[in-house]
Formats: structure tokens, C-alpha cells, sequence
């Protein structure tokens, strides 16, 4: 394929030694080569860090890049680190324990500039700890205009890329949950719309723990928590997003979370 110019992949990892290798190799593994992958740890305890130098000094791989947080910050502001760090036209993101299918970064790349695409997502598929798919893709709107992005979170972390050159090199508030959430309506800021690729090109691994699985009324403080404290908004009309917000999550679930063909 023609080099589209470089893609800056962000991936923050805290405590993911299991699965993190497994990441790594799904970004090696890509058909479109021009990449750099720039890895933030957030003080992990697991080993993470050394597992990570050790497998890229065996593997004499320059094009990820590593370091590490003084203190544990959490994904907000890794997130905002590895931006910062960033060289690439394009910007990608990638957590530590999902994958991505080979051809994700090359049927991407032709989908934005095909249809002149300056922020684009995909479908992608869940699977469990252990990597076994449940069987399930989960999808989204064909076109997402800034007030269709305040309505959900459309888009999956794993599977957006945006043109920098367009949108540039946001930071963004320190949010516990939905920092990525935050990213995306701040990108809606500088683009008409978010396009999406209507192929399955990655996989969400679902972890016992993970904000999917938490308590309801703790989704429902975090959505607050984005418009409240992420966007300054009063908190009347952070109630009314919020519960904008479970409305269509709802809708998400019935109609774009879908079995696999």
C-alpha cells in the first residue's frame, strides 16, 4: 500500500502484562507499516513496563515507543501525554487489552481519503478474557454530526483515527471514566462529522471489572461527571445530557449491538 503518512497509535496501560504483548503484535502485524506506537504505563505493578522493553529489546522493535508516569494518573492524562508525543498526520487509539485485525490501519486509511474523512470509526467485535469472541459486533450510525455525538458515544476507543493536521493535538480534563468520550466531542469541535467503516477490523476484550460492567447508578455518575466537570456544564443541563445519554445507550444496545455473520 502507499505510504498516507504516518500513524501516532496512542495506548495507555496500567497493570495489563497478560494482554498487553498480544496488543503490541496486532499493531506489528498491520498491512499499512508507516507507524509509530506510543505506549504511556501508568505505574504499574504487575511488571508491565519491564515486559514490554525486554519484548521490544528481543524484538529490535523501533517503532514503539515507552516510557512511564512518575505517579499513577490515570487514562486522561496518559492519554494526554502520548498526544503530546505524537508525530503522526493520523492518530489512532489502542488500550493495552484489545486488538486490532491486520488490515485495520490500511482499509481505514483508503476509507478517509477515498471519501475525504478527516474522523472515521469502525465496527468490532467483543470477546472475553481469554480472547473467545461472544458473538457479537457492536456498530453505529453511518454519519455522526456533533449533536449525534452528545447524544452517545457512538464510537468504540479501539477503533477511531482522526487526521491531526485537521483536528491537532487536543488535551483534555482529567475524567476517571468516558476521558475517551470527552476526546471525541472535543474532535467534533474542529470536523463536520464522524464517518464510519462499516467492517468488523477489532476486538473489545470485556473484563471482569471494567466500567461495561459496573453498577448502573455509577454509569449514570460518570456520564454526569463528563458533562459536569469534562465541559464545565451547568448542572441542570448536565442532568439533561446524562439522561439524553442512557436514552440512546439504550438504543445502541437494541439496535447497533448486533450478531456476528
Amino acid at each position: 500500500m502507499e505510504d498516507l503518512g504516518l500513524v501516532s497509535i496512542i495506548m495507555p496501560s496500567y497493570n495489563t502484562r497478560q494482554y498487553i504483548l498480544e496488543a503490541i503484535k496486532s499493531v506489528q502485524n498491520q498491512t499499512y507499516s508507516n507507524w509509530e506506537l506510543i505506549i504511556i504505563d501508568d505505574c504499574s505493578n504487575d511488571g508491565t513496563f519491564d515486559c514490554i522493553n525486554n519484548y521490544l529489546i528481543s524484538n529490535n522493535e523501533k517503532r514503539v515507543k515507552v516510557t512511564f508516569n512518575e505517579k499513577n494518573v490515570g487514562a486522561a492524562i496518559s492519554r494526554n501525554r502520548a498526544l503530546a508525543l505524537a508525530k503522526g498526520k493520523w492518530i489512532a487509539f489502542l488500550d493495552s487489552d484489545d486488538l486490532w485485525e491486520n488490515s485495520k490501519l490500511e482499509k481505514q486509511l483508503a476509507f478517509m481519503i477515498k471519501y475525504t474523512v478527516n474522523f472515521s470509526y469502525t465496527n468490532y467485535c467483543e470477546i472475553n478474557e481469554e480472547g473467545i469472541p461472544y458473538g457479537k459486533k457492536v456498530t453505529g450510525p453511518k454519519r455522526i454530526g456533533k449533536w449525534g455525538m452528545y447524544n452517545y458515544c457512538w464510537p468504540g476507543c479501539l477503533t477511531v483515527m482522526y487526521n491531526a493536521d485537521v483536528v491537532g493535538k487536543i488535551q483534555i480534563s482529567d475524567l476517571k471514566k468516558n476521558n475517551d468520550y470527552l476526546l471525541w466531542l472535543n474532535v467534533m469541535n474542529y470536523v463536520k462529522e464522524c464517518r464510519l467503516l462499516d467492517e468488523t477490523l477489532a476486538y473489545y476484550r470485556v473484563r471482569n471489572g471494567s466500567i461495561s460492567n459496573q453498577h448502573w447508578f455509577k454509569l449514570v455518575f460518570w456520564h454526569y461527571m463528563l458533562f459536569r466537570k469534562g465541559l464545565g456544564y451547568g448542572r441542570c443541563q448536565s442532568a439533561c445530557y446524562t439522561i439524553n445519554n442512557l436514552f440512546f445507550g439504550l438504543i445502541k444496545k437494541i439496535i447497533y449491538r448486533k450478531n456476528m455473520e
